[in-house]
């Protein structure tokens, strides 16, 4: 319970920095393209580093590296944030954003903390991986909601300066909870990359266009809200879709798994890209309560896609390195997001707002389309 509940305060920030750093930098530079561009670039260092710093959390311990790599990340957001207070050239907000990268994964360092307790009880993992999703959803549900009442209500860089000091404060209690840790990986077993692993690679392309479909949602949902004079309900909308997820993925941990990892993988990717294309048919509507409630349904797909690539992701890595292995699956999605981000900016420059839905709906069929290409060359796995 003490890991859990710490996990769940470093991890709201998630849901909160990036739409706090689209509302301070559009209302501060009028133009979505810049926020959506600076929002790219953090996401894009993060997963550069993020990959080291879960190696070094692997052979070193969390408690040991987690927590300076958290200091530096916090740093990151408060100069972003003296940077767009004091109006600073705009080059300052993208090497500011870009400072966040060191930020550790804290979803995934819970993950092998059960990996670790549940290493002899398969069918306990399954609803342990399950519920840890599910938590992801939560932060993701309330931290734009909070990141948006903060903004509109305080001033714009209020969502920032607290999502700052949540990711902080989290970090220091998850990780004084020595006695959850999992061990240190011998040395030898943390040496090879999980990226030369037979299988890993292919599931990280679908995570890449997983992640364009959550960059792009988020960013032409503000924007279209904001074109509709209700920039304050964007976190609200946005908390739909993640409460669609999140009940999902609490449903998913509850029922028994059939058929194998890679049959079920296949199905919820296939899902996910049938119910994308929802909030473009919404949006055409000009109603912001039928576009809520289409990415309500839209986000029912995403929790169950999630838990079952990350369960294939594990059954590729060895127990050594499920923390470098796990946060390769995440940099693959915040490298996607970064894309979304950007192109989705750019889209609602320069297209029709509603027309902008388009690009989380064509992320969607390009991560079936890669699913269906790669994962039949893979060894079917049985159910946990």
């Amino acid at each position: 319970r003490a890991f859990t509940a710490a996990g769940l305060l470093a991890r709201l920030p998630m849901g909160m920095l990036g739409v706090s750093a689209v509302l301070m930098i559009a209302a501060s530079r009028g133009s979505y393209a810049l926020a959506g561009a600076v929002t790219a670039t953090g996401l894009a260092a993060t997963a550069l580093a993020g990959p080291w710093t879960a190696r070094l959390i692997d052979r070193h311990g969390q408690s040991r590296i987690a927590v300076p790599a958290t200091a530096l990340a916090a740093l990151g957001s408060l100069a972003l944030l003296l940077c767009v207070h004091y109006d600073a050239p705009a080059w300052t907000l993208f090497a500011s954003y870009a400072a966040t990268a060191t930020t550790p994964n804290t979803g995934g360092m819970a993950r092998a903390r059960w990996a670790h307790l549940l290493r002899d009880d398969p069918a306990a993992r399954h609803t342990a991986n399950s519920f840890e999703q599910a938590a992801d959803e939560l932060c993701f549900m309330l931290g734009p909601v909070l990141a948006t009442l903060l903004c509109t209500a305080l001033f714009p860089e209020a969502g920032t300066a607290v999502a700052a000091a949540l990711l902080l404060t989290g970090v220091l209690l998850f990780t004084a909870q020595r006695r959850t840790e999992p061990p240190v990986a011998p040395r030898d077993t943390a040496s090879r990359s999980p990226l030369r692993l037979p299988g890993l690679p292919p599931l990280l392309l679908t995570f890449l266009a997983t992640g364009a479909i959550f960059g792009s949602l988020e960013v032409v949902t503000i924007a279209y809200a904001d074109h509709h004079g209700a920039r304050s309900a964007a976190g609200g909308i946005l908390a739909l879709q993640a409460a669609g997820s999140c009940a999902a993925g609490l449903v998913h941990g509850l029922v028994r798994p059939a058929g194998t990892l890679v049959g079920r993988f296949r199905g919820r990717v296939a899902a996910m890209a049938a119910l994308m294309p929802l909030p473009l048919l919404a949006a055409t509507t000009d109603s912001l309560a039928v576009l809520a409630a289409a990415l309500l349904l839209a986000g029912l797909a995403t929790a169950p896609t999630m838990i079952t690539g990350m369960g294939l992701v594990q059954s590729h890595t060895p127990p050594g390195q499920l923390n470098e292995g796990m946060t390769l699956a995440v940099t693959a999605l915040l490298s996607g997001i970064a894309a979304g981000s950007a192109t989705g900016g750019w889209a609602v420059d320069h297209l029709p707002t509603a027309t902008a839905y388009a690009i989380p709906a064509a992320a969607a069929a390009l991560a079936l389309l890669i699913t269906l290409l790669t994962t039949h060359h893979h060894r079917a796995h049985p159910a946990p």
